[in-house]
Parts: C-alpha cells; sequence; structure tokens
C-alpha cells in the first residue's frame, strides 16, 4: 500500500511537471535540436581530423614529468570519472520532475546548456583543425594501426563516424580538451542553479580530479587541460550573459515565463489603466498635487475671511 501511494504521488508530480514543460519544449524544441544536431557536427569533425593525424614522438608536457602514467590497464579510470560526472547532471536537471522543490524548467536549462556547449566546440573544431599536434594516447603513437586512418572507402563511412569505437578512439583532436568542455559547462551550471554547498564544491574536486586523471591517461596534453579550463569558464561567462535570465521556480512567479508578446500586452494593458485613472480623476476635479488642493482651499478660507471683515467694516462705518 505504501509503495503504491508513493508512486502515485510520483506519478501526479511527473505528470505536473510535464504540463508545464510541454509549452516550453514546443516554442524551444528547435534550439535544442539545433544544439543536439551539433553534437553530431562536432564528432563528425573529430573524425575527420583523425584522417589528417600523423603520429610522433610525445612532446615535452610538464604535466607527464609531474603525473605518473597510468598505464592502459588504469586509462579507464578518467573515462569513468566523466561518465559519473554527466550522468550526474543529467539526472540533476530532471529531478523538476520528481521533487517538489524546483529551481528551474528542465528545457530552458539543457537549451543554456547546449548554447554553452556549441559555443565552446566551435572555437575546438577551428582550433584543432588549425594545427594537428602528435596525440599522446597509446592507439595514437607511431606503431598503432590506427595513429592514422586509412582514406574512406565512401561518404558514409565518414558520415557514420564509426559510433562509439571512433569516438573513443579519435586522434588529432587535442587542443582543447573536449571532456573538460562537457566537464566545465556541467559543472558551472550546477554551481549557479544547484542548491547544495556540499556539492558544488564537490564538482569542482571532480573537475580537478577529472583534468589531472586525463593528463594521467596521457589522453591529452597538458595545455589542452589548460586551454579548456580559461576557454569554457570565459565562454560560459558571455553567453550566460546574452542570454536571457531563467524565471526562478521558487519565488512565487507564474509557472511559465511570459513570451514578449504576453509582456507587451500586459504593460499595454498597465498603461491603458492608468489613463483611464488620470481621466476619471480629470473629471472628478480631482486631478493634481494634493498640496496644490491643501494650499487652495487655505486660500479659500483665507477669501473668506477677508470678505466678511470687509463686510462687518462697511456696516460699522454705515452705523448699523
Amino acid at each position: 500500500m505504501y509503495i503504491a501511494r508513493e508512486a502515485s504521488k510520483v506519478w501526479r508530480k511527473v505528470t505536473a511537471e510535464i504540463t508545464a514543460e510541454l509549452p516550453l519544449l514546443r516554442e524551444k524544441w528547435l534550439l535544442l535540436f539545433a544544439g543536439l544536431v551539433f553534437q553530431y557536427i562536432h564528432g563528425l569533425a573529430a573524425r575527420g581530423v583523425h584522417y589528417l593525424h600523423r603520429p610522433g614522438p610525445l612532446l615535452q608536457d610538464l604535466g607527464f614529468m609531474a603525473l605518473p602514467e597510468l598505464g592502459q590497464d588504469k586509462s579507464y579510470l578518467s573515462e569513468c570519472t566523466f561518465v559519473f560526472i554527466f550522468f550526474s547532471f543529467f539526472l540533476w536537471t530532471f529531478h523538476p520532475f520528481i521533487y517538489h522543490s524546483k529551481r528551474f524548467y528542465t528545457v530552458l536549462i539543457w537549451r543554456r546548456v547546449l548554447a554553452f556547449l556549441v559555443a565552446s566546440q566551435v572555437l575546438r573544431i577551428i582550433t584543432f583543425y588549425s594545427t594537428q599536434l602528435p596525440g599522446p594516447n597509446y592507439h595514437c603513437r607511431e606503431g598503432s594501426p590506427i595513429a592514422t586512418l586509412p582514406p574512406p572507402n565512401n561518404v558514409l563511412e565518414v558520415l557514420l563516424i564509426n559510433f562509439p569505437r571512433g569516438v573513443n578512439l579519435g586522434c588529432g583532436d587535442l587542443i582543447f580538451s573536449s571532456h573538460m568542455i562537457f566537464t566545465l559547462v556541467f559543472v558551472r551550471t550546477y554551481h549557479k542553479y544547484g542548491t547544495k554547498r556540499f556539492i558544488k564544491l564537490l564538482s569542482w574536486l571532480m573537475a580537478i580530479v577529472q583534468s589531472l586523471l586525463i593528463i594521467a591517461a596521457r589522453k591529452h596534453y597538458s595545455v589542452d587541460v589548460v586551454v579548456a579550463w580559461y576557454t569554457v569558464n570565459l565562454v560560459v561567462y558571455f553567453v550566460d550573459n546574452k542570454l536571457p535570465e531563467m524565471p526562478d521556480r521558487t519565488n512565487g512567479l507564474p509557472l511559465l515565463p511570459l513570451s514578449t508578446k504576453e509582456k507587451d500586452g500586459r504593460l499595454k494593458d498597465e498603461k491603458e489603466s492608468r489613463l483611464k485613472d488620470e481621466f476619471h480623476k480629470l473629471l472628478n476635479g480631482n486631478h493634481g498635487d494634493p498640496t496644490d488642493r491643501r494650499q487652495r482651499v487655505q486660500m479659500n478660507g483665507r477669501h473668506e475671511d477677508d470678505m466678511n471683515h470687509g463686510a462687518l467694516s462697511d456696516a460699522t462705518a454705515n452705523g448699523t
């Protein structure tokens, strides 16, 4: 009975949230779809640069000198950390469907996240196509059969990007780290819209650990991670300032944010209401500063006293 009752409560919350989110999804679906399509374009660009990659000696790297190499048998640690960060953030963005307390709409926050990702990935594509460095990862080194891809047999081979193997075993897309783009975008988003201070501190710590594991696993050079740290933070800062702020659902504002047309209509109604009030004041003779009205009353009273005093003087002079 208890499980059935709680399941019913959860289902009511989910249906109520779906009802609130659907109008936003109908309005913003094109932007969300464009952001998802660009994730494929980003993967396609990374696949394309693999054809241009040429293996060579590892470059001198301060991070490689400072951090011991994990080795191929432990390189999965960086991927496990990233998967944990990714799915933790993904589930958090859907918590309004389950929990009673909520600060944002899932549709709006993913619209914001995808905008951050796309802006960062555009810069990343430009950067790694500008200069191809010899990859430090094990499958990108000299002697590896997949360090350089043979020319494709057809266009379909390129378009399919050999998912997911082609994504995990890419070479040449180094500056700057794609894993750090996702990690920093997620951490900064939670830092702004999350509510648990401990989780905020933990998320930044996880981002630092992720950075060190990427270097220790030799998946990127240190420069790839360092450039990601300041580039992504700057991109998120500037894009976030350009986007309209999301409504805070904890302060009792209307359930859905007003569109531009609705805002204009509300302003027009308020203006018409003010004009009607002013018109009624003019008809009733109540328009103007209350101070002026008090002064006029005082002056009128003084004028009546003067007139009475004048009449009394005339009467005395006439002997009446």
